[in-house]
């Protein structure tokens, strides 16, 4: 079906701006273009303002994307795509996969002080042991190969040595032989702390801190949670083509804007 003169313009408009198109934003045009149009004014923003290189933008929403709390496969493989055009490297996206994979380790973070709480409550606990020299070797190669410490990993290290000494293993992989530089690695663990199906607001603050601390800027910080913001729109990228295809099988027309 002939798209209206109003129609054509924000499919012009939309593939000018986000360098992109597919059957999911055609569905959506075809059900509400204003909904479109107002979406990609939301979603241009951080590529009006454009603090981040574009290449890294597309980082940003490969993290968002690609985060277990979200798994959006259709805008992983979109952002990887541009990605790849924009120059980036096999290696340079497989680290952004690589740290966006330390999510998991938020189980210990979270529930590990609730673990220490109920047994201080059931007098099973008094205070934090001191730790052993293996244990001080394993906060200082933490420290050496991470860049920072912070107190929530305390009682982790004390009470489950192996299991951190692992997760230092498995998430230093990228800091050790990784070519992002270290404020677009703290871009990407902003961008799934703060994005609406994680909300780990302990983990953002901290993130923010050493994205700062290696000479990242405000705009930039912002523009990371920006991108970040327009996650919800994939309630819609989900299930726009849906509807479309159960509205043909019912016989039922779409309205067309003038």
């Amino acid at each position: 079906m002939a798209l209206t003169e109003r129609q054509e313009a924000i499919k012009l408009e939309f593939i000018r701006v986000r360098g992109t198109w597919s059957d999911t934003w055609e569905a959506m045009l075809q059900l509400d273009a204003e909904f479109l149009k107002a979406y990609l004014d939301l979603s241009a923003v951080p590529w009006r303002k454009n603090h981040l290189d574009d290449k890294v933008k597309e980082f940003v929403y490969i993290a968002v994307d690609a985060n277990a709390t979200h798994m959006y496969l259709p805008g992983v493989r979109q952002h990887i795509r541009a990605a790849l055009k924009l120059g980036a490297t096999p290696q340079e996206i497989m680290e952004v996969l690589e740290l966006a994979a330390t999510l998991g380790i938020h189980a210990m973070n979270v529930g590990v002080p609730i673990l220490v709480e109920v047994l201080r409550e059931r007098g099973l606990r008094t205070g934090p042991a001191p730790l052993t020299e293996a244990q001080e070797q394993l906060k200082a190669e933490f420290t050496r190969t991470r860049g920072y410490w912070h107190a929530f990993w305390d009682e982790m290290l004390e009470l489950d040595p192996e299991m951190f000494a692992a997760y230092t293993d498995f998430s230093s992989v990228p800091w050790r032989s990784g070519t992002l530089e270290p404020k677009v690695k703290e871009f990407v663990y902003i961008a799934f702390d703060t994005a609406a199906t994680h909300l780990y607001a302990k983990g953002l603050k901290l993130h923010i801190e050493n994205a700062l601390g290696y000479g990242a800027t405000p705009q930039e910080i912002l523009e990371v949670m920006e991108i970040a913001s327009v996650l919800g729109i994939h309630g819609v990228t989900a299930t726009a083509p849906i509807l479309v295809e159960e509205m043909e099988n019912a016989g039922v027309a779409v309205q067309r804007a003038m």
